[in-house]
C-alpha cells in the first residue's frame, strides 16, 4: 500500500483543486461585475462587453490549466490503482440484503454528509433521493413496510432544519475549540447540558475546565513555564470558582492541578508534565466533544457509513477468496444472516455480541434467538424445539430436565 500513498501524496500536492476553485470563482466575480455595470447603464453594454473578452478568454485558459494537472495528477493515481488491484474483481451482489432498502442507503449517505458538515450537499443529495426513489417489487415492498417507514421517516428528520442547525453548532463549536483555543462555546454548550451529560457519566465539562486551566495557567503563549505570575493568579482564580462542584469525583485530579503550580519554574521535569504538556490534548478534547454531542442526539461518535466501509474494505480479501473458492468448489453462500467464514475485524469495529448454538454449531439471529434453560445451560431456539418435541426434555450438557415454556431468551 506504500505506493498507493505515495501517489496520493503526489495527486494531493501537484493536483490541488483550491486553485481551481480559486480561479473559478474570480471569473463568476468578474462575470457578475460586468452584468451589474451593464444593468445599471443599458447603453454601455457593448463596451462592457468588449473589455470583458480578453479577461474571459485569459481566465478560461488558466482554469484549463488547472484542470489539466489535475486530471493528469487523477490519471496517475488511477493507474496506480488498478496496477494494485488488478485482476480482483468485487464480490457479487446475488445476496445483498440491502439492495431492497434504498431508503436506508439513503438515510446513511445523507447523515454522513451531515456528520461531515456538507449541508448543501446534504440538502441537494437528500432532495434528489425524495424526489426520484427507486423502485422495488411489490412483494419486496410488502416484506419490507416497516423498514421502508421507518426510513421515510428518518429522511424527513435529515431534511429538517433542527438536525442541520445541531450540526452546524457543533461544527462552530469544534472550530472555535481547534483553530481558535476558545473553549467557552464548549464550556456553555457542556453546562446547558449537564443534566443529561451528569446522567451517562460523562467527564466533558470537567475535562474542558481542566482544559481551561492548563491554557490559563501556561499562558496564551504556551511554553516550558507561565509567562508571568498573572497567569498562574489567573489559574488559581478559576480553579477556586469552577472546581467546587466537581470535587466529589474529580478531587485527585484537582488536587494535581493545583499542585503542579509549586513546580512552577521548571515544569517540563515535573510528575504532571503530561498534564501540561501533552500535544494531543486538544485534539482528544474534540473527540470526546463529538462524540457527547453526538450522544445526546441519539447518534454514534462516528458516522455509520465510514465503519461500515472501513469495516467491508478489512473484510474484502476474505470475501474475495471466500468466493473464488465457492467457485471452484461450486457451492452457494446460501444465508444473509451471517457470514459463512470468521472475519478478523479490529475491537474498535466488533458492536454485538454473538452466539453459536453448542448443539446445531448456528449462529443464532433474531429469529432463532437463544435461549436459557433453568440449568443456566444455552442454546439456540430451534434446538431447543427439536430436543423437547413439545414435552419435558434433558439439558444436552447437564443432568437437569425442564419443559421449553421454562426456557428464557437471551438478549445479545
Amino acid at each position: 500500500m506504500d505506493s498507493l500513498l505515495e501517489e496520493h501524496e503526489k495527486l494531493s500536492m501537484k493536483a490541488p483543486l483550491s486553485k481551481g476553485l480559486q480561479d473559478v470563482q474570480q471569473t463568476i466575480d468578474m462575470l457578475i461585475k460586468a452584468r451589474n455595470s451593464i444593468s445599471d447603464n443599458p447603453t454601455s453594454g457593448p463596451i462592457t462587453l468588449a473589455k470583458l473578452q480578453n479577461p474571459i478568454k485569459a481566465s478560461f485558459d488558466i482554469i484549463k490549466n488547472d484542470l489539466g494537472e489535475f486530471y493528469k495528477g487523477l490519471g496517475l493515481w488511477s493507474k496506480a490503482l488498478d496496477k494494485k488491484f488488478k485482476g480482483k474483481p468485487l464480490p457479487t451482489t446475488d445476496y445483498d440484503a440491502l439492495s431492497s432498502q434504498p431508503s436506508l442507503i439513503n438515510r446513511a449517505i445523507g447523515m454522513h454528509l451531515l456528520r461531515e458538515g456538507q449541508f448543501s450537499v446534504a440538502s441537494a443529495f437528500l432532495t434528489e433521493a425524495s424526489s426520484r426513489p427507486l423502485q422495488t417489487s411489490a412483494s419486496i415492498i410488502n416484506a419490507r413496510t416497516e423498514h421502508v417507514t421507518a426510513a421515510g421517516v428518518a429522511m424527513d428528520t435529515l431534511s429538517s432544519e433542527g438536525l442541520r442547525k445541531q450540526f452546524a453548532d457543533m461544527y462552530y463549536i469544534l472550530d472555535e475549540m481547534r483553530n481558535k483555543k476558545n473553549l467557552l462555546p464548549a464550556t456553555t454548550w457542556a453546562r446547558t447540558n449537564s443534566i443529561s451529560l451528569e446522567a451517562r457519566g460523562s467527564n466533558l465539562e470537567f475535562e474542558l475546565g481542566k482544559s481551561q486551566f492548563v491554557w490559563l495557567f501556561t499562558g496564551p503563549c504556551g511554553g516550558d513555564r507561565p509567562n508571568s505570575t498573572e497567569c498562574q493568579q489567573a489559574a488559581l482564580t478559576y480553579a477556586r470558582e469552577e472546581f467546587g462542584n466537581f470535587q466529589g469525583r474529580y478531587l485527585r485530579e484537582i488536587q494535581q492541578l493545583v499542585g503542579a503550580m509549586a513546580f512552577c519554574p521548571n515544569l517540563m521535569e515535573s510528575p504532571y508534565r503530561h498534564i501540561f504538556h501533552n500535544d494531543e490534548a486538544w485534539e482528544n478534547l474534540a473527540m470526546s466533544f463529538t462524540r457527547e454531542f453526538c450522544s445526546l442526539l441519539g447518534l454514534s461518535a462516528d458516522s455509520p457509513l465510514y465503519i461500515a466501509s472501513t469495516a467491508g474494505v478489512i473484510a474484502l480479501p476474505t470475501l474475495l477468496k471466500l468466493q473464488t473458492i465457492m467457485k471452484e468448489k461450486r457451492t452457494e453462500w446460501t444465508t444473509q444472516h451471517e457470514l459463512p467464514v470468521e472475519i478478523p475485524l479490529p475491537p474498535a469495529y466488533q458492536f454485538h455480541s454473538i452466539f453459536v448454538c453448542p448443539v446445531s454449531k448456528e449462529q443464532t439471529t433474531d429469529l432463532n434467538p437463544p435461549m436459557m434453560m433453568p440449568c443456566g445451560h444455552v442454546i439456540a431456539h430451534e434446538s431447543l424445539l427439536r430436543l423437547s418435541k413439545s414435552g419435558r426434555f434433558k439439558c444436552p450438557y447437564c443432568p437437569g430436565e425442564s419443559h421449553p415454556r421454562d426456557a428464557k431468551k437471551v438478549f445479545l
